[in-house]
């Protein structure tokens, strides 16, 4: 079995999909697929574009996968700092702009932190944030726990995003690890009785409630693209409404 094969097999099984239907998804016969897997065929560029999109890979993973077919890759990665990258750099700024007064932030696959708003600048850096640096190394670091009220919660919650982020890479060394730590949080009292779960910040007299969403771009065409996530905050409560208005206005 050639590396390409054995990838195939192991990313559709990760996916969940019979031969079958993954020949159907991607309008293969089930014939050829099945020779795809066992080494008796040789994909070609195109067969390895569909297999990518019909499992939903990640562009590092379908380069990986076109190499192992001794092709050459197809998706670049950019420098965020690059001419080519401005325009999305631009419109990334924008949507953060736009956000005031409340946070908002652009992180990589490992989370670490490309782009920051002015209130994400002035609230996330009294935890230590900043551009360049990983958000999992703040959420790892003790003192940084100490400022989150209900951190058995985010730990948990964060070990849960971290897995279903990793698992969909097919695994990754820096998620994995930061999940082995989370998960050794002792579970919470009681269970969330909201909708969603915020993380609840204390620094001195001040309290925050946020809960986030997260934005990415529907069309990536480069690695550095793929990785790329929107973090937007919102206030859980009508007092950390206030707080960041009134921080919005200083």
């Amino acid at each position: 079995m050639t590396q390409f094969a054995d990838a195939l097999k192991t990313w559709r099984k990760a996916r969940r999909y019979s031969q079958l239907e993954l020949a159907h998804e991607a309008d293969v016969s089930s014939r050829h697929l099945s020779f795809l897997e066992t080494g008796r065929a040789n994909p070609s560029r195109d067969m390895i574009q569909k297999l990518g999109e019909a499992l939903s890979l990640p562009l590092a993973v379908r380069n990986q996968m076109l190499a192992q077919a001794g092709f050459a890759a197809r998706y670049p990665q950019r420098d965020w700092s690059s001419d080519e990258m401005a325009p999305i750099r631009e419109a990334v700024d924008y949507m953060m702009r736009q956000h005031a007064p409340y946070p908002a932030i652009a992180v990589d696959r490992h989370w670490t932190i490309l782009q920051m708003n002015a209130p994400a600048e002035l609230l996330l850096g009294m935890f230590g944030a900043r551009v360049g640096l990983s958000l999992l190394d703040l959420v790892l670091d003790p003192s940084v726990q100490s400022m989150i009220e209900n951190w058995p919660e985010v730990a948990r919650h964060t070990a849960q995003r971290l897995r279903v982020e990793s698992a969909s890479r097919g695994g990754d060394p820096r998620l994995d690890a930061a999940i082995e730590v989370l998960s050794q949080v002792p579970a919470p009292d009681s269970e969330p009785i909201g909708p969603v779960i915020p993380t609840i910040y204390r620094a001195g007299d001040m309290r925050l409630s946020l809960f986030t969403t997260i934005a990415q771009f529907g069309t990536p065409e480069d690695l550095a693209l793929d990785d790329l996530k929107i973090e937007l905050f919102f206030p859980a409560d009508d007092d950390t409404a206030t707080a960041l208005a009134a921080l919005g206005a200083s």
